[in-house]
Parts: C-alpha cells; structure tokens; sequence
C-alpha cells in the first residue's frame, strides 16, 4: 500500500448496485467496482426551468464541486461541451446539456468563490468557460497525482491506486453529441465526478505529507488565472505528415486544402478528419495534382470520394499552384525564442554544454523529489534561459529570468540554484 493510500484508507466510501459495503476488504486484493453513483442516474437537465433548480440546489449545496464536461472530439468541429457533470455535497449530482442549456453563466456564478475540482482541469477549461462557467479557485486532482509522484495519473488509475476503487472507462471516447444520450453513457458520466472530492481529500492529505501542498497551490492558481490560449499562428503546418513536404509551392497546397476542409468541416459541423484526412493532404501536397483525373490517383482521393468533392479538392490544389512566389509560404522556421536542442553544438558550443549541464541538474532534482522534470520546470523555460542568460547570470537575474518566463514562485526558488551552476558551464 502506498503513502496516498494509507492517507486514504480511513475515507468512507460507499459502493452500490453490489459492491461489498465500506467494511469488507476483497479477498483477492482487488479495487472494488463502482458500479452505480450513490443517489442513481440523475436526469439529464435541458430546460431551463430545471436548470435552475440545480443552481438552486448547488448554491445551497457545502463544500467544493466536482466538474466534469464530456466533448465529441473526433466526431464534431471544435471542442464544445455536450454534457457537463457536477456533484456537491448537500446537492448531489447533476447532469446538463449544453445543447439544451447552451448559457450556464448562472451556474457559474452560484458557484463563484467555490473550490472547484477538475481532473486534468487544461482539458475541460476551455469548453466550460465558452458555457459561462470558469472556477475563482481549483483542484487539478491530475496534477496533484503527478506533484504527488503517482506514476499513473489517468482519473481510473488515480481512483484505483488511491482510493481502491475500480471506474469502467469503456465510453470515454464516444461520440457525446449524440442525443438521446444513452443510459450507460449517462452512468460513466455520472460516476466521472462521483469519487472527486474524496480523492481530492486524499491528495490533499498526501501532498501535505510530502511538503508540496502549497506548490500544488501555486499551480491551480496559475491554472485558474491562465488567459484564453490566443488562436494558433498557421495551423495548417501542425498537419500530420508536414514533414515531409519540403518546397514551399507544396506548403502551399497544405495550406489551401487544409483551409478549404477547415471550411467544409466548420459548416457541416464535424471533425476535419472525417472531411479529409492529413495523410491525403500529405499526398496531394507531395504530387500537386494537375486535374481532377491526377488527384483521383493518389492515397484518399479515391473511388468512394463524389465528382462534387473531388473537384472542391482540385480546386484548392489549382489555387496553390497559380500563387506567385512572392505568396508562397516560408519555411516553418521558429520567429522567436531558440533552435532545436540539436542544432546548439553546431550553433553555440557554450550555450550547448549549459543546456547540458541544466539538464543533468533538474533531472536529478526531480527525481529526488518524485516527480516529472516537466512539473518542476518546463523544458522550454530551461532552453530559453540556457540560450540567453540573463546579466548577470546571478540568482537575482536567473530568478526574475524564470519568473519572466511564468514559472510560479515554488519552482523559481527550486531551480534557481541549479541553474546558475549550470550557466557557468563551459565546454
């Protein structure tokens, strides 16, 4: 048994639709199924009357609130919300649908100043803030299973290794715009934000133990005052297989059909991939079909594909072609910031054997302190400052370096040292 889980082991917890009560222990060792949320399914909340009920009934609700919202990736354009869960103390749990109740503003605001516990909180954030609804306060129980050293962090990992609970995650990537929604499906939801709190409780407890509650709380702050991320510059270089396309006309006819699919995928309302895959974006950037006959020869561009859409294709394919030079797109070389790790040796020597030497340092700090490298400091902060050290490159000018960089005050006051050692480094 684990620290986390000796932390745990006095947490009541109550599975049902027949699980062993609280004060039987499994003879084979195994985590209990949950099978059923304590109180059933809940209905699905889609009007407003009930809508308000359950703001009502959360506001009147103690303690924090466990959220949870469930998208259609894959499936639908964008990354909406099309069931978000919740479950307080004195409330219960509720599910709604924001196609029905597209404004949850009002729940937002019923629970403003209440700690809100996310698992993996990056995820759902933008979704629920497009609803109305973003926290003062949360708990990332995922980030604390990572700060806590957990080398699994998945929310059924966590509930198991924690808490000895076993969740069914077999609906995890279905398609949640479909309506009805069907009553597994519902039941997963359900059961998603049923353990929340408690293991909330629990790593809480453990980071405590470990003296790292309160870099935990550094993180959900930063989390929780994080801005909106700004659109992509250029998503189309982000397509898959982009490093194969070489000259700038084939870039070119990336970006074309990547924007005409983005288009197509916006109207219809479902994923790019579905409209057209990258792999046959890939392949028609590498030919750049002269006509409708040439594209229908390539990978993805086949029989099954109407005369309509091919056409569409070409047409996207005609316009890169006729671009001048001077419109062509540059190489997707970095505006700002260093080059890849691999060119420092050749580039900068010095600058190479501190990128080494800071690498070494936070290595092995983080594996003293049990948890990732990335936790304790971004690697991309660790480049910059190896890069372009501050000057002087002193603990004050290395310290306001990192902060400049977002690092939260627990971190600075950690690598801080480390790196001033390593910015000394000479080949």
């Amino acid at each position: 048994m684990t620290d986390a889980q000796e932390t745990a082991a006095d947490t009541a917890l109550r599975t049902t639709g027949g699980g062993p009560p609280d004060d039987d222990v499994p003879a084979n060792g195994l985590p209990i199924p949950l099978l059923e949320p304590r109180e059933g399914i809940p209905p699905v909340v889609e009007t407003e009357d009930a809508l308000a009920e359950v703001i009502a009934a959360f506001a009147a609700g103690t303690g924090p609130v466990a959220v949870d919202a469930e998208r259609a990736s894959g499936y639908r354009y964008g990354q909406r919300a099309y069931l978000v869960q919740l479950r307080r103390e004195g409330a219960g749990t509720a599910l709604i649908d924001p196609v029905g109740c597209p404004d949850l503003s009002g729940l937002g605001e019923a629970l403003s100043g209440t700690e809100w516990i996310l698992h993996a909180a990056t995820q759902d954030l933008p979704c629920l803030r497009d609803i109305g609804m973003l926290p003062t306060s949360l708990f990332d129980t995922e980030l604390a299973g990572r700060l806590a050293g957990f080398p699994r962090v998945g929310l059924g990992a966590m509930v198991e290794s924690v808490l000895g609970y076993a969740l069914e995650k077999g609906h995890s990537a279905v398609d949640w715009s479909t309506r009805p929604l069907p009553e597994p499906w519902l039941r997963y939801a359900a059961l998603d934000v049923e353990l929340l709190v408690d293991l909330r409780d629990a790593l809480e407890k453990e980071l405590d133990r470990q003296g790292k509650l309160e870099w935990a709380h550094q993180e959900f702050d930063a989390i929780a005052s994080a801005p909106p991320a700004p659109p992509r510059k250029d998503p189309w270089r982000r397509t898959s297989g982009m490093h194969k396309v070489r000259r700038r006309r084939q870039m070119a006819v990336v970006r074309e059909l990547w924007t005409a699919r983005d288009k197509v995928a916006q109207r219809r309302d479902v994923s790019p991939g579905k409209v057209l895959s990258d792999a046959a974006i890939v392949e028609a950037a590498l030919a750049v079909p002269v006509n409708v006959a040439a594209l229908t020869t390539l990978p993805g561009f086949g029989n099954r594909m109407g005369r309509r859409q091919l056409e569409q294709w070409q047409a996207a394919v005609d316009r890169a072609r006729a671009l001048p030079e001077s419109e062509l797109p540059q190489p997707g070389a970095q505006v700002a910031g260093p080059p890849p790790p691999r060119a420092w040796a050749d580039k900068d020597p010095i600058a190479a054997a501190r990128l080494a030497a800071a690498r070494t340092a936070v290595s092995a700090l983080a594996e003293e302190l049990n948890l990732p490298q990335e936790n304790l400091i971004t690697p991309d902060t660790v480049r910059r400052v190896c890069w372009e050290p501050p000057s002087p490159a002193d603990a004050d000018g290395v310290a306001a370096a990192l902060a400049g960089h977002g690092a939260r005050p627990w971190q600075v006051g950690l690598v801080t040292p480390l790196l001033v050692e390593a910015l000394a480094a000479e080949v």
